[in-house]
């Protein structure tokens, strides 16, 4: 039987999921939070460079700060994305204000940032706000 690890992003303990089990809500074995959803969770670095590392379902970063206007203008629109790509990838927000750190680390030079990780490294970066079709239409050419 074939499983997919999950970083939970609520607590950062690694889950192993069997492959039938994805569409079925699968939930942590440690906080019993849910792994798969159609929504944009906020995450820190430490959980980011975890899940990008391990997981097998491809990872979506949306790199932003609450005073960037182009990055509040983007939310809604990733938050739409994400729903229509649930299952087939994880999306997540990465606050660079509050992980000063994440900067240097990826190399951000302007915010909003999407990173696509598959397979534990980074297979494509896009800068500048989109909206949500463009989004999914770079999400699925980048994973």
């Amino acid at each position: 039987m074939a499983s997919r690890k999950l970083t939970c992003l609520s607590c950062g303990q690694v889950n192993r999921v069997p492959e039938e089990r994805l569409g079925a809500g699968p939930k942590c074995g440690t906080c019993g939070a849910g792994l798969i959803s159609g929504k944009a969770v906020e995450i820190d670095l430490a959980t980011l460079q975890k899940a990008a590392r391990n997981d097998d379902l491809p990872l979506v970063v949306d790199f932003w700060a609450p005073w960037c206007g182009p990055c509040r203008m983007m939310a809604p629109e990733f938050a739409k994305a994400a729903d229509s790509l649930a299952g087939q990838v994880r999306m997540v927000k990465l606050n660079t204000e509050e992980n000063p750190q994440a900067g240097a680390l990826y190399n951000i030079r302007g915010i909003p940032t999407m990173a696509a990780f598959a397979g534990g490294r980074e297979r494509k970066r896009q800068s500048g706000a989109m909206p949500a079709a463009g989004i999914v239409d770079w999400v699925k050419g980048a994973v």
